[in-house]
This record gives C-alpha cells, sequence and structure tokens, in this order.
C-alpha cells in the first residue's frame, strides 16, 4: 500500500512539473507600450519633450534643454551635434545611437 502511494504521488508530481513546464515554455513573449517607445526612433528636430525623455539618460530637464537649443540655434545637422547641449555627453549618443535620427 505504501508502495504504491508513494508511485502514484511520485507521478502526480512528476505530470504536474512537466505541465508547468510546458506552459511556461510555450509562453508568447508580450509587447507591451513601453516596450514599443523604448524602441520608437527619436528625430531630434521634430521630437517633442515626451519624445525625448524615451531616450536613455535624458528626463526632463535634459529634454528642455534640447528644445531650448533647437529654437535658439536651429535644427540639428547631425546626430553628433546632441553633444553640444549642456548636459548631454557621448555617453547619450551611444546609449541610444539605434534610435537617434536627424
Amino acid at each position: 500500500m505504501k508502495v504504491l502511494t508513494l508511485k502514484a504521488l511520485t507521478c502526480a508530481l512528476l505530470t504536474t512539473t512537466l505541465f508547468l513546464n510546458t506552459n511556461l515554455v510555450s509562453a508568447e513573449p508580450k509587447v507591451t507600450p513601453e516596450v514599443i517607445e523604448i524602441q520608437k526612433v527619436v528625430h531630434l528636430n521634430n521630437s517633442t519633450i515626451d519624445d525625448l525623455v524615451t531616450l536613455k539618460g535624458i528626463g526632463h530637464k535634459k529634454a528642455q534643454a534640447i528644445l531650448i537649443y533647437r529654437d535658439e540655434v536651429g535644427a540639428f545637422k547631425s546626430v553628433q551635434d546632441l553633444t553640444n547641449v549642456k548636459g548631454i555627453g557621448e555617453k547619450v549618443l551611444t546609449d541610444n545611437q539605434d534610435r537617434l535620427k536627424i
């Protein structure tokens, strides 16, 4: 009787484990709005504050500084010109190189 109970318990445990692992493996990755926002290209000459703050290393103050720079100096001629904005260095360019366009 004890042997049968032990076998039944082992079988139930293995079945449950396989069922749970199968569900984990077959789960579809979810693309949330935040993921889409992080992947979006930001055009420096047309972007809004909301667009700019999606960039890594850019908060509201730096986004505002980019807009002020763009108003005072004019359109960016290259992505590299972004480093002319106070507080923005090469790291921001490197971190966002795939997302920045003119």
